[in-house]
């Protein structure tokens, strides 16, 4: 039998479902499923009348992983009947509750919201690949321009900078904290201009003050210029991430967005890959009109990322209801898909209508969302992740130094950790959606580093190759970082709280960063015993109780939650939506990912 069409004018009795982030392992009670079914039938027509049937809600069988092997059955066989079945998923919008989630009236989107709209996958699937290109690609290639920036640093430690900079190991260990710390110290804050400013124009304004203090580290003379510039140019950077994850979840469900943060963060390793290029070739610059080849480096890279940085202003649109401007008359989307884009977000997440884009945040909602203590397992997870992935990562190019290794070299043998990099993040970010799991698979970045730092603990004396092969296969770890991101901005609930959240997570992040650029101690070399131990019991403690801890605190508070819930009637929950104080994760209608 064909599946339903746009066409079909039939009337489906859509059963509401809760306004959550369901898990693999979540499942709706018995009585639950019969009050849902058993409201108003009159209410139940006045809802569906005239409308196409909905695709079933995530919640009903239609998971996330259902979902994307779906797309993907699409696009293999590319069924016609498929591609025009409908693609609109049944929300909170077709229930007795639907009055209690409307849109916010000063939400930038307002005009284009219509519970009644329905759409085929072939327009869904040709809305994404629009934002894909247009906004995923653009806030790629400014991160790729940010990274560039970060990394360029490893790679002008082999053209001498010490040396000719007269500092010494501990000053490069206080230049990546300093760096650390910046990104730190600017996360909340530029969260909160580019709430009150609007994220399309905090962005460009942030590229620009990086790119311009990236080349003025041409002019570096010592120490003191050296450590003010790396902290600086991480003031800039440190609000990039959350702001970019904030703006894009503007255009992607949350079910869309957790693969295109792998793509996202694929950059971040391709940046190292193309800053190890540029190096080979920048580097041997050195001499030239008397200048280190790490100055022309810096000067010409920063030229590059201040011309991305300048053409962002022309090309980021502040939503997806707000791309056309004068320079750009028919904006990027036309107006039926600005309604898919609008009203697929808002019955994904509801709570995504309920502030403007440009709207500030307020002192007493930042302080409700910093002491939100079911935000704290995530932050646990930024911080003690990563630690192992830092000290190797920084001491690579250096390191091959030391081993003897030349400049070019040096720069070349970073290359194939960090195409396994790729490979990996992008594998386990889209399996975790497959299979609906962000726990066990992100722990994996832990399973995978746990025995090469054994191994690197454990044998005598490794050869520069050994310890080459065995720095290589550690640093091609699955990353999890784009998976917990994403989870994180599920888990938060509401765009109040995700912008704090999501850079309180990434603080926790730059300091687990801090702590990883100081394990190598310069009385610890070559073979770092000490620190490689130290980060052993790390990674033991995350994979015994930081991950575990984490999924069992989710699972026990949904089913608190549950259990208050399905013991409400409908009128009861009517009454709790209207007169709760409760916002964001702590709602009773609300379910944590995990």
């Amino acid at each position: 039998m064909a599946p339903p069409t746009v066409a079909d004018v039939d009337v489906l009795p859509a059963q509401p479902p809760l306004h959550s982030h369901h898990s693999s392992g979540s499942t709706t009670s018995s009585s639950e499923k019969r009050r849902d079914s058993d409201f108003d039938k009159s209410e139940t027509s006045s809802i569906a009348t005239s409308r196409a049937p909905l695709a079933p809600a995530s919640e009903e069988g239609y998971t996330p992983g259902a979902a994307l092997l779906h797309h993907l059955h699409i696009r293999r066989r590319k069924a016609h009947l498929e591609l025009d079945a409908v693609a609109t998923q049944e929300s909170v919008f077709d229930g007795p509750l639907a009055d209690h989630y409307k849109p916010a009236p000063e939400w930038e989107n307002i005009e284009h919201f219509d519970p009644s709209l329905r759409w085929t996958h072939r327009e869904e699937r040709s809305v994404r690949r629009k934002i894909d290109f247009k906004i995923l690609a653009f806030i790629m290639l400014m991160f790729l321009a940010l990274n560039i920036h970060r990394t360029n640093l490893a790679n002008a430690t082999a053209d001498n900078l010490l040396k000719d900079l007269g500092v010494t190991q501990a000053d490069y260990n206080l230049a990546v904290t300093l760096g650390r710390v910046g990104f730190l110290l600017a996360e909340v804050p530029s969260q909160i201009i580019g709430k009150f400013l609007g994220v399309d124009i905090w962005l460009p304004i942030c590229a620009v003050g990086y790119s311009v203090l990236g080349m003025a580290q041409f002019a570096m003379k010592g120490r003191v210029s050296f450590l003010c510039l790396r902290f600086f140019i991480a003031v800039f950077q440190g609000g990039f991430i959350p702001d970019a994850v904030l703006y894009l979840s503007y255009f992607y469900t949350r079910n869309e967005l957790p693969v295109r943060l792998a793509v996202f963060w694929s950059v971040n390793a391709t940046s190292s890959l193309l800053t190890a290029f540029l190096a080979v070739g920048l580097l041997k610059m050195r001499g030239v009109l008397g200048h280190a080849g790490w100055q022309w480096m810096f000067l010409i890279e920063g030229l590059v990322t201040l011309l991305i940085a300048v053409l962002s202003f022309f090309v980021l649109p502040a939503g997806p209801s707000q791309t056309k401007t004068k320079l750009r008359p028919e904006g990027f989307f036309s107006d039926k898909e600005v309604k898919i884009i609008v009203n697929k977000i808002v019955r994904d997440d509801p709570a995504k209508a309920q502030m403007h884009n440009r709207e500030p945040l307020t002192f007493k909602t930042i302080w409700a969302a910093l002491k939100d203590y079911d935000m704290y397992p995530m932050y646990l997870i930024g911080l003690s992740f990563g630690i192992g992935s830092y000290p190797i990562s920084s001491y690579f190019q250096l390191s091959m130094r030391d081993l003897g290794f030349s400049t070019v070299m040096a720069n070349l043998l970073a290359v194939p950790h960090t195409f396994l990099t790729i490979l990996n993040l992008c594998a386990v970010t889209c399996l975790s959606e497959i299979i609906n799991n962000r726990t066990w698979l992100a722990s994996l970045q832990n399973v995978w580093m746990l025995p090469f730092y054994i191994a690197l603990v454990a044998l005598p004396h490794p050869s520069p190759w050994t310890y080459f092969a065995l720095a290589t296969l550690l640093l091609g770890y699955p990353y999890a970082h784009a998976i917990q991101v994403a989870w994180t901005s599920r888990n938060s609930g509401s765009v109040r709280t995700r912008a704090i959240s999501a850079a309180v997570y990434n603080m926790f992040v730059q300091l687990s960063g801090v702590i990883g650029a100081n394990l190598y101690q310069a009385n610890d070399r070559p073979r770092y015993v000490k620190a490689n131990s130290g980060i052993i019991a790390v990674i033991a403690f995350n994979l015994i109780v930081v991950y575990p801890g984490t999924f069992f605190y989710y699972r026990a508070r949904n089913a608190w939650k549950e259990k208050r819930w399905s013991a409400m009637s409908t009128e009861e929950r009517a009454t709790y939506l209207t007169t709760t104080k409760d916002e964001g994760c702590r709602r009773l209608d609300f379910r944590f990912a995990y």
